[in-house]
Parts: C-alpha cells; structure tokens; sequence
C-alpha cells in the first residue's frame, strides 16, 4: 500500500506516516498541492490524503490536476466541516472526507475501507487496465502494450487469481490450492515455475507480480 501524504503540517503527516507504516504500507509525504502533483506524475500511489487549505495550490484544485492524469482514490482531510466542501469534494471525485481534528485510527480505517471499496469495483471490470497492461477478464486475453500475450491456460487463471486478490499476500500453498485444485499432486516449484514464465510473457510489466520471500507472491500496482 503506497499513500501520499499531503498536508502543510509537518506533524500531521509525521503521525499518519507513522500509522502507515505501522500498518505495513508504504508512506510518501508533500507539503502542499504543488509537490502533490509533481509527486503524482512521478510515482503510482494507492490511494491520497489530501489536506484542503494549504499554500501555492489547495486541496481542491490539486485533486482536479491529479484526476486529469491518474485515477487514485482521495481521502480529504480538513478543518471546515461546511457541507458545501464536502459536496464540492464528491463532484471532483474524491472518495471520503475527513474533519479535523481526527483520530490517525480512523484515517486508517477510511482508508481500509476507500481501498477495498476500490478493490471491489476493479475486480467487477470485465476489462482492467494497469498501464500498458491489459486484461480482459471475460474473454481472457491478456495485452501488453496493446499486443496480446500468448499464455497457457494455467497461466491464465494464476494472473486472473493474483489480479482478484491484488495487495493481498498469497501463499504458494494458497495458489496450490485455489488455482491447481485439492487433487494436485506437486510442491512449491510447481507454483514457481508458472510465475517464471507468466512473467517472461507479462515483460516489462512482470513488476507487478512481487516475490514475498519465504511465503509467496502478490500482485501490487
């Protein structure tokens, strides 16, 4: 889990950075809008915390530059509670709002829930796009950089199997399980060889099946 942290208080981003982290995710920080987006352009984040009054550039215009070149979902964080900001918020497409003062455990349980939210309606998509990586789920074509990958059917349902539970951590036994079925007889190798060469064919997007050593894989964007 990546977040970005945006917010012209040094305290603030230092306590939900630490939250973050606790929690195993990854957390980046920017002190206003401007570097929001610069940051943006740069790097794929999971999902924003966004603060609404801050120098150079607010919340509010930070988040309609961002939407025009990345769909990431956006937490707002802020100390006006007008129902007017908040409405304002939903129609440039943020996903939640959050009134300070807050408690980091409840930014954290937004979170969660923005995220599965997310996970949710991405895995209901016949056809998910993960930059050039193109999966159509129903007719099971797979395209890298629009031209289409030739996998094995078992390389198939492992991708499809890792993409419906993307940022969840699998094990080799779990994939062993779901993928090849309780009658399969074979060990973990098995597991391993199939990623090897899903990966070759995946090229240059190989990078969003990450090897957690010692358990298993995950699919991570």
């Amino acid at each position: 889990m990546k977040v970005l942290i945006v917010d012209d208080e040094e305290m603030i981003r230092g306590v939900l950075k630490e939250y973050v982290e606790f929690e195993g995710g990854a957390a980046y920080e920017a002190a206003d809008g401007m570097q929001a987006v610069k940051l943006c352009k740069e790097n794929d984040f999971d999902i924003i915390l966004m603060d609404v009054m801050m120098p150079r550039l607010d919340g509010f215009s930070a988040v309609k530059e961002i939407k025009k070149i990345k769909d990431v979902p956006v937490i707002m964080l802020s100390a006006r509670s007008e129902e007017y900001d908040k409405l304002f918020g939903f129609e440039i497409g943020v996903d939640d709002y959050v009134t300070k003062p807050f408690s980091p455990k409840e930014v954290m349980a937004r979170i969660n829930a923005v995220l599965k939210r997310k996970k949710g309606e991405d895995t209901n998509k016949d056809v998910i796009t993960y930059e050039g990586l193109t999966i159509d789920m129903v007719g099971r074509n797979v395209y890298v950089d629009g031209e289409k990958a030739e996998l094995t059917p078992k390389e198939y349902e492992i991708l499809f199997y890792l993409v419906k539970n993307k940022g969840i951590a699998l094990t080799r036994e779990k994939l062993l399980m779901d993928v090849w079925g309780f009658d399969f007889y074979g060990d973990d190798r098995t597991v391993d060889t199939h990623i090897k060469m899903l990966r070759s064919n995946l090229k240059q997007y190989r990078k969003f099946i990450v090897t957690l050593r010692g358990l298993g894989y995950k699919f991570e964007v």
